[in-house]
């Protein structure tokens, strides 16, 4: 029997220079979150590869990162970006963690103060197909969780008109890319 080679991880360097170009041709590109620019501009985004290669090394490092973000000034950090390329590469696994996710937040207090938004290369909403265009809005080039501050979300959304649309319009958005990429003549 042939052994399989070892893949090396990639490094953190690799995964953050992945992680700003997606921000910027897709989350802020096509405008999928109108207030990112204004963080990645300002360079207000803390990014965090993990070194995890199990569920609980990256419960332990999310919960750091969860106590750590509001000790930070927003002027200098407003978010986290805490991608771990090592762990829960399967969708399904990730999806799971997500409640271990949120339990870490009620348990530290930080439920009103922090939020988790998540992403993942192989995002799949729950009633979605799995090729369903729409599951792009969340599809990042490796898994993360990205640490937000409740009253940074509130005071963007209140300045915002009509942020409650913003997911219709993404799917909207994603969606109408898709076909005009399927109508587009072979290269």
């Amino acid at each position: 029997m042939k052994k399989r080679p070892v893949s090396t991880p990639p490094s953190d360097k690799t995964v953050i220079a992945a992680t700003r170009k997606w921000l910027k041709d897709v989350v802020i590109g096509l405008n999928l979150c109108p207030f990112a620019r204004e963080v990645y501009v300002a360079e207000r985004i803390r990014y965090v590869v993990s070194p995890a290669t199990d569920v609980e090394a990256l419960r332990a490092q999310l919960a750091e990162e969860l106590r750590l973000l509001p000790t930070l000034d927003p002027a200098a950090t407003e978010t986290t970006l805490l991608i771990h390329p090592g762990v829960l590469g399967d969708f399904l696994d990730y999806n799971d963690f997500l409640d271990l996710a949120e339990g870490a937040l009620a348990e530290l207090g930080l439920e009103g103060v922090l939020q988790i938004a998540s992403f993942h290369p192989q995002y799949r909403f729950a009633d979605a197909e799995p090729d369903d265009p729409a599951n792009g809005t969340n599809r990042s080039p490796y898994p993360m969780l990205h640490l937000l501050r409740e009253a940074s979300v509130a005071k963007a959304v209140a300045g915002y008109p009509d942020a409650d649309k913003i997911p219709e319009r993404n799917i909207a958005t994603l969606r109408r890319l898709a076909a005009l990429e399927t109508r587009s003549p072979s290269r």
